[in-house]
């Protein structure tokens, strides 16, 4: 199998995983409080949570980055935070439009999956240029 294959079937299994994470912390919010705001608390919840598990798996396994130190680990973090910003506006957007034309959990957690596929086919391009590439942090 070629380095480039290998990357892509991990960067999707990762890209699963998070996905996973994202739609259950957000599952898991709406369990706990369904009152005003919920939807918007549960998709909080989930990118919080889908962002550090996405992090933590495409650092390591996908662009092999090694901080120096906690201060650029920071940076890096931060950096691949801003580049998320775009993506999850997608994720986001897609979520809540589903949301809002169909009025079901299960449509919103559709739209939350597709919107976040699409972001995440982004967010690889913009990590690769912008986060990870050598001299970059």
């Amino acid at each position: 199998m070629s380095a480039a294959w290998r990357i892509a079937g991990l960067y999707a299994l990762f890209a699963a995983l998070s996905i996973a994470v994202n739609i259950g912390t957000q599952a898991a919010c709406m369990a706990v409080y369904g009152g005003p705001g919920a939807v918007l608390l549960s998709l909080l919840g989930g990118t919080a949570t889908g962002l550090v598990a996405k992090y933590v798996l495409d650092k390591r396994w996908i662009f092999r980055h090694v901080s120096r130190d906690r201060v650029h680990e920071a940076r890096t973090f931060v950096l691949y935070t801003v580049m998320g910003l775009a993506t999850t506006a997608v994720f986001w957007g897609t979520e809540l439009a589903f949301h809002l034309a169909f009025a079901s959990d299960a449509m919103r957690y559709l739209g939350g999956v597709l919107g976040l596929v699409v972001g995440y086919v982004l967010k690889y391009r913009l990590d690769r240029r912008w986060v990870f590439a050598p001299g970059t942090t």
